[in-house]
């Protein structure tokens, strides 16, 4: 591993530990040559490629940064932690590797992101609704909102009872 610091390729490994969802491995790093610490993450890189197929039947790369991209767009100023804005993204992505062998409606993947939303903070998932769901009328949006004031969303982790 190439020191950021110094540029050489002398450490030493002085802790690793799997992540939270122990996807990947954390190490920590002394550079032998100058002395600084660093910290480096280890994932296995997934050679499958998964396609998602788009409403238009197009198909593209899955991409978690377009996950990530939309989660940022609809927690946008809201008091959600970043971790929990990756820890949705890391899901979704796991899930649909999981779960698709080669493609995935993109539909599923926004419904995927909008009930770990829903969870999380009801505006963010009212913004993402808006446009997953693309409503265009305000009908449409105070229908959603009267529903989630109806059926409070299952606690994060837990599954929804009620399914819809």
């Amino acid at each position: 591993m190439r020191c950021p610091y110094c540029e050489r390729d002398r450490d030493k490994v002085t802790d690793s530990r799997p992540s939270e969802s122990g996807e990947t491995i954390r190490r920590r790093r002394e550079c032998l040559a100058c002395g600084k610490r660093f910290t480096t993450f280890e994932r296995v890189e997934r050679t499958e490629r998964l396609m998602v197929v788009k409403k238009d039947g197009t198909r593209v790369p899955f991409d978690p940064e377009n996950v990530m991209k939309g989660v940022l767009a609809a927690c946008g100023k809201r008091p959600v932690p970043a971790s929990e804005k990756e820890r949705i993204a890391r899901e979704v992505e796991e899930e649909m590797h999981r779960e698709f062998d080669r493609e995935v409606p993109s539909r599923i993947i926004g419904k995927r992101v909008a009930d770990k939303l829903k969870s999380v903070d009801q505006i963010a998932y009212i913004r993402f609704a808006s446009e997953y769901y693309e409503f265009s009328t305000v009908r449409e949006i105070q229908r959603e909102i009267d529903d989630l004031a109806e059926r409070p969303p299952p606690a994060p982790g837990h599954p929804d009872l009620f399914g819809d």
